[in-house]
């Protein structure tokens, strides 16, 4: 009889008697388990996940960085008395994306919490309305811009722009000259100081050919004196002066722009920034240009700009009035007034 039907070593079958029997052979090893997959390969993200995740770790440091700092300071009184609400929590979050500062984005959103009832801060589309009310107040305008307005002392009325190289001088001076002598119907006269770039002046010229306006070249404060009376003296209502563009790190040519602008006297002078440029570089501009006198700020280049929130951030530090921005390179177009409202809403992501 066979036990358990399990063969013998050898191939011979064990007795059911007690008879002597040979050993046992140990079993043989069971083949190895198949090797599980690696960790990385188990947790490896399906395509377009690794994307999210960053972002997701973004936001997560973003608002773990946020919780510290009103732990910090006890909070700013837009966050006391309970968690912000998530609509206006979304607003907030949009004003540090576009890089407006800590400090601006608490006080819009205090105010917008203020003024807004508990019903009207749970509907999106009134937050939205007004956090852009809040910003445009922050934002101090030239209410002349754009507008016909006449000297006040009997002379021509003339604007200067003053700025950086690079910033587009020429091109927002040519624009200004066509609003001027198209739209308002206003006889204009330029004179351009920039007798460091040949091309300058040609480009000048041919913008002044097309708008039917004539131009003076002065390479020293008397020539620009003497340009000065020959446009008084033709009737202008308007004179334009184009500068050179300074490096803000080259003091002696800033002394000689300053010394022009004394000799012209202008009824305004206009520091043209360019709104592809950090905040640390307009800041450093309008630092340096600070020896110059100026009253009024143009923005150029919207249509290139990164963030929009650096521009507030500027103009609320320099408490200079905006009189103009640009928004392409396209002459008689794409130049209007500095608007409170226009600027609010690209802040908060209208498009151009």
């Amino acid at each position: 009889m066979v036990t358990d039907g399990a063969p013998a070593v050898g191939g011979r079958r064990r007795s059911a008697g007690g008879g002597h029997a040979r050993a046992r052979a140990p079993p043989a090893p069971a083949p190895p388990a198949p090797a599980a997959p690696p960790l990385a390969s188990l947790a490896a993200p399906a395509p377009g996940t690794e994307q999210l995740a960053r972002e997701m770790h973004a936001v997560k440091r973003l608002v773990e960085q946020m919780l510290r700092q009103q732990r910090q300071r006890q909070g700013p009184a837009a966050f006391q008395g309970g968690d912000m609400p998530d609509k206006l929590f979304d607003q907030y979050l949009n004003l540090l994306k576009q890089e407006v500062t800590e400090e601006l984005a608490e006080e819009v959103v205090q105010q917008v919490r203020a003024t807004l009832r508990p019903e009207q801060i749970e509907q999106e589309s009134v937050v939205r309305h007004a956090v852009l009310d809040a910003v445009a107040r922050l934002i101090p305008t030239d209410d002349t811009a754009g507008k016909l307005v006449r000297s006040p002392d009997g002379r021509p009325r003339i604007i200067a722009l003053i700025g950086p190289t690079g910033v587009g001088k020429t091109t927002t001076v040519a624009k200004l000259a066509a609003n001027f002598k198209l739209k308002q119907r206003q006889s204009v006269g330029l004179i351009t100081l920039d007798t460091y770039r040949i091309a300058a002046v040609d480009q000048l010229r041919t913008y002044a050919g097309i708008i039917g306006v004539p131009l003076h070249v002065a390479a020293s404060a008397a020539e620009l004196g003497e340009a000065l009376r020959r446009c008084a003296a033709d009737g202008c209502d308007v004179v334009l002066m184009d500068t050179a563009g300074r490096s803000q790190r080259d003091d002696p040519r800033l002394e000689q722009l300053a010394g022009y602008v004394r000799t012209a006297n202008p009824h305004e002078v206009h520091l043209v920034l360019s709104s592809t440029c950090t905040q640390a570089v307009l800041l450093e501009a309008v630092e340096r240009f600070a020896k110059v006198r100026t009253d009024r700020i143009i923005f150029t280049k919207l249509d290139e700009a990164v963030s929009f929130g650096v521009l507030l951030n500027v103009v609320r530090k320099v408490n200079k009035r905006l009189s103009f921005v640009t928004t392409g390179q396209e002459v008689p177009h794409h130049i209007e007034p500095g608007r409170p409202d226009r600027l609010a809403a690209l802040m908060l992501g209208e498009r151009i």
